[in-house]
């Protein structure tokens, strides 16, 4: 099988799942927008895939997309036409736009798709990331009630309780379903080695903030970061 991979918590966990059930997922694909607001691509930090995917020891196709959704699809269908693989795994979770989209993609070249992440209860897919030992961080914050103190901030039990008491106020999603936030994933089950991050840069504005890393490598697991902002 083939992964979509973005880098992020969610694609990590589909992943993880679907080769705990046994599967063999040789590939990883990730779609470069040429835009960064696409609506079912996931945009930062993607220069750090090769190094994600050496760290996991999988075989990478990374392609760009094109100036609007229908050249990122066909880009995405290209290059699973490429690959000998039955099936895609898919990280999404409740997006119907997404999910419709790479399902017409997969029809049209007879692949089936797997998500495991799909209509299940975020709140329950979250905890079990972080039970399992993904490690993640949040590099984009855009919703109300986050700011840029959260940016390096990991994806943990600690602050799942903040996110869910910032849920409750604000009625955000606890795992980011709505565009709240944005993840990278240093670490899971399956790495081989850790990401880690060395350096970063903070883009700050009114109601948005990202981080873009700007120096990592891949180091012994659990390393993770040189510094480490407590939320």
């Amino acid at each position: 099988m083939a992964s979509l991979f973005s880098g992020g918590k969610d694609s990590m966990m589909a992943l993880y799942l679907m080769e705990q059930m046994g599967h063999e997922v040789p590939y990883l694909v990730n779609i470069i927008p040429k835009r960064g607001d696409s609506w079912v691509f996931h945009t930062p930090n993607l220069h750090l895939i090769p190094l994600m995917a050496k760290a996991m020891g999988k075989k990478l196709v990374q392609v760009e997309g094109g100036v609007d959704e229908a050249e990122d699809l066909a880009a995405l269908e290209d290059a699973l036409r490429g690959l000998d693989v039955e099936g895609v795994i898919t990280g999404a979770l409740a997006s119907d736009y997404q999910w419709d989209r790479i399902n017409r993609v997969c029809d049209r070249i007879g692949h089936k798709v797997m998500s495991p992440l799909w209509r299940k209860d975020q709140d329950m897919i979250v905890t079990e990331m972080v039970d399992a030992g993904i490690v993640s961080i949040i590099v984009a914050v855009m919703a109300e009630g986050l700011d840029e103190t959260w940016l390096g901030g990991t994806i943990d039990s600690d602050n799942l309780k903040t996110l869910r008491i910032k849920s409750e106020r604000y009625g955000i999603s606890v795992a980011g379903e709505g565009g709240e936030y944005e993840t990278l994933t240093l670490d899971s089950p399956i790495h081989i080695q850790s990401l880690i991050v060395d350096e970063y840069e903070a883009d700050v504005h009114r109601d948005s903030a990202f981080m873009r890393v700007t120096e990592a490598h891949l180091g012994e697991r659990k390393s993770l970061m040189k510094s480490k902002r407590p939320l």
